[in-house]
């Protein structure tokens, strides 16, 4: 896996053994599978990550007791070539509720020869979070940052399929 740190984009990238079909649903469907489980905002324990599968659909975390936090916007939905959401996430990490204060994350999955793919994260536009956006930056680029989910994603999607 290699990430880059550049001005307001964090860049990852990491191959994984599996067709872009199967990468991509993962990625979006599955996304509940492999999130680390300590990175939410939800108050209460969670049930379920879902990912609504459309441009204008969500991405929110849904509590055992049904409360729910929306936390991204699917912005670009094209199967299984490339997403993009929203990180609707301000820097205190609680829901940002201005659409013009959040960063985006594009994922392109990129199909390297039979049966592989590399899955492209990048998240840009991180000045849009306002004054101190580095520290946004600097926590998604962190080893801690996209590093874990995407590793995380790639053990999963190593696991034979159901």
């Amino acid at each position: 896996m290699t990430t880059q740190t550049a001005n307001t984009t964090v860049a990852t990238s990491i191959v994984v053994d599996a067709p872009p079909e199967r990468a991509f649903t993962i990625f979006t469907a599955g996304i509940g599978s492999w999130w680390p489980p300590g990175h939410h905002l939800l108050q209460g324990e969670l049930a379920e990550m879902v990912f609504e599968p459309r441009q204008g659909g969500h991405v929110y975390d849904r509590g055992v007791d049904g409360s729910e936090c929306h936390w991204a916007r699917v912005l670009v939905y094209e199967p299984p070539n490339r997403v993009v959401i929203s990180w609707d996430i301000n820097l205190a990490w609680q829901i940002e509720t201005d659409p013009e204060k959040a960063s985006e994350i594009e994922v392109r999955f990129v199909a390297e020869g039979s049966g592989r793919t590399r899955v492209e994260l990048e998240h840009r536009h991180l000045d849009r979070h306002g004054d101190g956006w580095e520290q946004m930056r600097d926590a998604v680029g962190s080893p801690d940052g996209w590093a874990v989910g995407l590793g995380r994603f790639a053990e999963f999607v190593s696991q034979p399929a159901p």
